[in-house]
């Protein structure tokens, strides 16, 4: 595994090999989905904005699960449905971005959240032309962070939740403070995929708020 360099950065080619590359050589941990328990996807997409390569983000409508909150675009699969298949699924509906599954650079750790969800993230990276759109009845919004933003050294910062633990924020630009799950997820993107680090985050506390 290796830090990307900013050549990597420039050439979308080269990107994605860096990225299938990391994620080649790190081991990955999956966690089975016991009874009860609900199984979901999400994507970790990398496109090209403004003449750089950004990671998508999505904000949840103000109504519904998870109302208002940051997200990466995925959710829960259908009954007999892949993950693979449920997260491009799901990405194409939420956003109208189109990956097919050899657009899969590779997987991240499962999360168990303490909502009732196992998470499994693909890293996407799309090739042909993309224009991501928000689907209004599920996305209130659609947002590009750019990968130099996820690379630089005050990502993650720990505050001290209410139970006195820490707590993990990223924040990625003014008014944009993402907590774990999706706050984990991409840490670990960053580490893994970016800075060619073997880190573990399945241990992130979520706040109260992320819990429902």
């Amino acid at each position: 595994m290796s830090t990307l360099k900013e050549a990597d950065l420039a050439d979308p080619s080269r990107l994605e090999a860096a990225l299938r590359a990391n994620l080649a050589a790190f081991e990955r941990r999956e966690i089975a989905v016991p009874e009860g328990v609900r199984h979901a996807a999400v994507c970790l997409t990398v496109l090209p904005y403004r003449d750089e390569p950004h990671v998508l983000v999505i904000k949840r409508a103000p109504r519904g699960r998870n109302a208002g909150q940051w997200a990466l675009p995925g959710g829960r699969l259908d009954e007999g449905e892949s993950a693979e298949a449920a997260a491009l699924r799901e990405l194409a509906e939420e956003t109208s971005v189109d990956a097919g599954p050899e657009e899969i650079a590779g997987y991240l750790d499962d999360f168990r959240t303490d909502s009732g969800f196992v998470i499994t993230p693909l890293v996407v990276v799309p090739r042909g032309p993309a224009l991501p759109r928000p689907a209004p009845d599920e996305v209130q919004s659609v947002h590009h962070v750019p990968l130099r933003r996820l690379r630089e050294p005050d990502l993650p910062r720990w505050v001290t939740a209410p139970d006195g633990g820490p707590l993990l924020q990223m924040p990625l630009r003014p008014g944009m403070v993402i907590h774990a799950p999706t706050g984990a997820l991409l840490w670990q993107f960053r580490e893994v995929c970016l800075l060619g680090r073997p880190t573990r985050v399945g241990t992130v506390t979520q706040p109260e708020f992320t819990r429902r």
